[in-house]
């Protein structure tokens, strides 16, 4: 019988070291919520971090690095990037911390890529500039209108590489994002077989808009238990300040946090930012229905100026 490990068993070794190592940082400094990320079972911090443009805006590296280990120690063990944020920089930043750190956290990247032959070697590359032998989970990048879908679901198209990936343990769970049409993610959740979801889920998306998230997709991955991850907290800052239209961190960050989501994704570029988001999460209550409403109304007269930037957002390259 051969002693070498499979990929399925390093898989399992691994999940089990996860649960280890978080108990082990329980005793170093209080722990930030964790709730579980649907039908996967992973127990998930409700504070994610962003490794898109507000990550590669610490420009020395070793500050980036620092950072990052700084927020692996705080409790955060979610950390989602993808190949397209820097060309492959994110990824390789992450690869330098968790070399010595990946059963510590959960590991989520995108794939760009719509066709089947390009997105396998789209992950070949993100798991060696992860310096990881798996990812927890990889996601379809920015899914957009349903012509985009049905290039996903071709016979030639990604999904195909995704289901691949899983099936061979190079992502222990797949899943797509989108920051654009709720419609269209709604269709993907209910046709195929996914664990999880990322999308814009923030007091502007229980609209009448395209980008209706909380009211259209929502409740599609709630009935299928998918793991739900929100993102756009702040509506790329579309909806964060004190103008009219506009309202603070605190109230949008738990706004999302109080929707039905295990994470909630958010880029931090300023060492502050990283500070205060973290002791926000470490004190999250989940806010009663009157509070939501009242977050809803405040930024109501910058629901549509939201909805605009995302239609016209690329986030293929953030």
């Amino acid at each position: 019988m051969s002693h070498e490990l499979t990929r399925r068993d390093f898989l399992t070794a691994t999940a089990v070291g996860v649960g280890t190592a978080a108990s082990l940082k329980a005793g170093a400094a209080p722990l930030i919520p964790r709730r579980v990320l649907g039908q996967t079972g992973a127990e998930v911090s409700i504070l994610a971090f962003g490794g898109g443009s507000r990550f590669l805006m610490f420009e020395d590296e070793e500050e980036a690095l620092q950072v990052l280990n700084g927020v692996i120690d705080s409790g955060i063990n979610y950390l989602d990037t993808a190949q397209a944020y820097g060309n492959g920089a994110s990824e390789t930043r992450y690869g330098k911390v968790l070399k010595d750190r990946r059963k510590e956290v959960f590991l989520a990247t995108k794939l760009s890529d719509r066709k089947y032959d390009d997105a396998m070697k789209t992950i070949e590359a993100s798991l060696q500039r992860l310096q990881t032998d798996h990812v927890d989970l990889l996601h379809i990048h920015s899914l957009e209108k349903m012509d985009d879908l049905a290039a996903i679901e071709a016979s030639d198209g990604v999904l195909k590489a995704l289901y691949q990936a899983r099936e061979e343990g190079m992502a222990r769970f797949i899943g797509m994002t989108s920051h654009s049409d709720a419609e269209t993610m709604k269709t993907a959740i209910e046709r195929h077989d996914l664990n999880c979801v990322q999308m814009a889920l923030n007091a502007a998306t229980n609209s009448g808009f395209s980008t209706a998230f909380e009211r259209v997709a929502l409740p599609a991955a709630r009935k299928k238990n998918l793991g739900i991850l929100a993102m756009k907290i702040t509506g790329q800052e579309t909806l964060v300040g004190n103008e009219r239209g506009k309202a603070g961190i605190r109230d949008l960050l738990y706004y999302s946090m109080s929707l039905p989501v295990a994470s909630c994704v958010v880029g931090m570029p300023r060492k502050e930012f990283i500070s205060e988001n973290i002791q926000l999460a470490r004190d999250f209550q989940p806010l009663a229905e009157p509070e939501k409403v009242r977050i809803r109304k405040e930024v109501e007269p910058s629901v549509a100026a939201f909805n605009h930037f995302m239609m016209n957002h690329c986030d293929f390259h953030a």
